[in-house]
């Protein structure tokens, strides 16, 4: 079973001697690819906390953005324009519930 691999990899297992088989996948594949990708990420960063996992997050999700149509830019307009009306999470607040 294959899976969606960085861009330089295959260049990578040439270096060591072996030979790669891939392919290119259609738009839909990919799409569907970086999700599974995504989840990937997301439980390896889950496992270990750590920032190289996170930059992995991230370029999973620069990945989805762009291939959706979306410019990094107009992710990161959209992203402030949360913040600006609702806040980030900085503040630590966890919302309980509400009192009758």
């Amino acid at each position: 079973m294959g899976k969606l691999v960085r861009d330089k990899i295959p260049d990578i297992i040439r270096a060591a001697g072996k030979t790669p088989v891939t392919e290119i996948l259609s738009n839909e594949e990919y799409l569907n690819e970086l999700d599974k990708k995504l989840n990937e990420e997301v439980a390896e960063y889950q496992a270990d906390k750590s920032i190289e996992e996170m930059a992995d997050i991230l370029e999973v999700l620069y990945a989805i953005c762009e291939a959706r149509g979306y410019s990094i830019e107009e992710l990161m307009q959209v992203k402030e324009a949360k913040r600006d009306e609702r806040g980030g999470f900085k503040d630590r607040v966890y919302w309980v519930g509400n009192r009758e």
